[in-house]
Formats: structure tokens, C-alpha cells, sequence
């Protein structure tokens, strides 16, 4: 099948192996000194290795490829002692988190929304509308609402809000994105993420999305723990065309 995957330049590669670590999939081994990917199937096409490598020597590529086979890779992870402590995927690992409630007073009365427009899950809205002239984009995993008590205030208000899931979603959001971009006249992306390694893909296509557009778009991610933390605050004024 012809899909999205890494590809890895060996002669940019220095052998520091941070992106063996990196790949939660073990796609990626070392030989002679250089990383190399391991196996097609391992390899899911999110590319959480992309950011680890300090001489840019990862990139994607589209070609035919085996798709990409999650049993194979627990399998492989279970050879080699590396499944995490649930099994699968790194930020589908069971946990529970201990939160400290703070009772509120009951008015009577139900927060606003600070939705303004739908559809908001990027499969479904159209890649040109009225609603995205000079907009602010909000560009959402789905998990991040729910893990950050006020995310309508502090993320929604004002903004277009489009989410999606890099993980489940089976389309790579970086096309439809680039149109968005292109099309309309958009003043702003934020993208907010979870810090589970798969939500990576989502600011990625984000990024890829900015540079093919050809516009000066202030760009920003911030990523939220599970707890409800935020780990990253957008920063101001960037707009970096060669963004990754």
C-alpha cells in the first residue's frame, strides 16, 4: 500500500541513536553506527522520531510500504522487554490519576461555550468558509478537553476550534490543513496537543501544513498532561514558514 513513512538519511545521520529511543514502535535500530529502519510494519508514520534528531537526518516520505502492524510491533517490544506496563501504545497506558476536587458553588447557571462555528472535527469541515476569514485557528487533539479543566476559556474563546486524533484518524491532516491555510486568509494556528508520544503527529501536520502554504501564519503548540498541566505556552509572534 502506498502510505506515509520515515525515511533516514545515513549520511546526515551522527549515530547517536536518540532516535532509537524516541520510536515507542522499535522501527528504528542501529547499524554500523547509523540508525536504520528496522521494518516497514513497525513503523506507524507519526514520526515521534522527527524532533530527536539533532542533524535532521529523519524525514517522510511517501511509498509503498507494508502497513503498519501493531501486533507485530508488541510482539517485537515483547521479545526485547521493551512493552510498556499496559501493553500497546506508550499513551494508551492505564493509569489513575489522583485529583483533589475543590467544591464550587452550584448557581444554577451552565458556563458559556466558547464554540463558534461547526463542524469542528477536521474530516468533516469544509476547507473553505466563511467562518475562517482572518480567524485564529484552534487546532485541538480530542483528549486535550477533556484533560484541561477550562480549555474553552483559555484556548477556545475567540478561535475557530477544529480537532482531531493523529492516532485514530486514518487521513494525514497536513493535506487538508495546507488548504485551509491556502484558501483562506488565517491569522493565527495553535495547536494543542497531549504529551503522549502518538499526539506528535498532530502538531507535525500542523507544521508541514504552515511551510507548503507559502503564508506567514503565526504558529504555536502547547502540550497538556493527562493531570491537566500545561507543559508548553504558545509563543508569541512566531511565524516560522520553515517550522517543523
Amino acid at each position: 500500500m502506498l502510505r506515509k513513512i520515515i525515511r533516514i538519511d545515513a549520511e546526515k545521520c551522527n549515530g547517536c541513536g536518540a532516535c532509537v529511543n524516541a520510536c515507542h514502535e522499535g522501527a528504528i535500530v542501529m547499524r554500523d553506527g547509523k540508525a536504520a529502519l528496522l521494518r516497514d510494519d513497525y513503523c506507524d508514520g507519526l514520526g515521534d522520531c522527527l524532533p530527536a534528531c539533532p542533524t535532521d537526518a529523519i524525514s517522510f516520505e511517501v511509498r509503498e510500504a507494508l502497513p503498519y502492524d501493531e501486533q507485530a510491533v508488541l510482539e517485537n517490544m515483547r521479545k526485547a522487554q521493551k512493552t510498556p506496563p499496559s501493553g500497546g501504545c506508550p499513551g494508551s497506558m492505564s493509569r489513575r490519576i489522583d485529583v483533589q476536587h475543590t467544591p464550587v458553588a452550584d448557581t444554577g447557571a451552565d458556563q458559556p461555550s466558547c464554540l463558534g462555528q461547526w463542524p469542528v472535527q477536521l474530516r468533516l469541515v469544509p476547507t473553505n468558509a466563511a467562518f475562517f476569514d482572518n480567524a485564529r485557528l484552534l487546532l485541538a487533539a480530542d483528549c486535550t478537553a477533556f484533560a484541561f479543566a477550562s480549555f474553552h476559556r483559555k484556548f477556545m474563546a475567540g478561535k475557530v476550534t477544529l480537532i482531531g486524533c493523529p492516532k485514530l484518524d486514518p487521513v494525514d491532516y497536513a493535506e487538508k490543513l495546507t488548504a485551509i491555510l491556502t484558501d483562506n486568509t488565517i491569522a493565527s494556528l495553535e495547536v494543542v496537543r497531549m504529551s503522549v508520544p502518538c499526539c506528535g503527529g498532530i502538531a507535525d501536520a500542523a507544521a508541514r501544513a504552515v511551510q507548503k502554504c507559502g503564508k506567514a501564519v503565526d504558529f504555536s503548540v502547547v502540550t497538556i498532561t493527562p493531570e491537566g498541566k500545561l507543559l508548553t505556552m504558545p509563543a508569541e509572534g512566531l511565524s516560522p514558514l520553515g517550522a517543523r
